[in-house]
């Protein structure tokens, strides 16, 4: 097909000159096809699976870990709370002093704090391993990794291959 620059009309092949004004006719270009998106090989996709698996595995064990580090907390809380609290290890014979009550209340504000934090870890790893198994909210595992990495060691092993792993373009176009 051609096409009059100046009229606008479509004419056969053939046709050199447009018949209604004269003009030379331009053959017509077609538009350029839409970009073929890449198709991701199956044993990448096989990859990108046990990837992910893995992640979701390791987010699961770093959660568990938490956990295990708030048991630890409360354990050495009730240590020291018995320990301090014994009026047998405040007697001397130079100070009959009651203990100083600042010091208890800054004990309790620094396990209360690190409870706070074993146990926010533990929650976000624990969702962010439910969502990667169900392939869901990349973008919280991929803050979670990010936070991950200021535990060190374990959780900054775990943040950096989070990132890797979901910033793959093959797993970004599987969410």
């Amino acid at each position: 097909m051609k096409k009059c620059a100046y009229c606008g009309h479509e004419y056969p092949d053939e046709n050199l000159v447009c018949p209604a004004d004269g003009e030379r006719l331009q053959a017509v270009v077609p538009p350029p096809a839409a970009p073929v998106q890449p198709v991701v090989s199956d044993r990448q996709s096989i990859i990108d699976g046990e990837h992910i698996k893995l992640l979701a595995i390791f987010h699961f064990v770093v959660a568990g870990l938490a956990l295990l580090g708030e048991v630890f907390l409360a354990l050495h809380f009730l240590i020291m709370r018995m320990v301090f609290t014994n009026p047998e290890v405040w007697k001397s014979p130079a100070n009959n002093a009651p203990p100083p009550e600042v010091f208890f209340y800054m004990m309790i504000m620094f396990y209360c704090v690190f409870g706070v934090i074993f146990l926010t870890v533990s929650v976000l790893n624990l969702l962010s391993g439910l969502f990667l198994r169900r392939r869901k909210n990349r973008i919280f595992s991929l803050v979670v990794g990010g936070l991950n990495c200021l535990q060190i060691p374990f959780g900054t092993v775990l943040g950096v291959f989070t990132l890797i792993v979901l910033m793959r373009p093959s797993v970004r176009d599987s969410y």
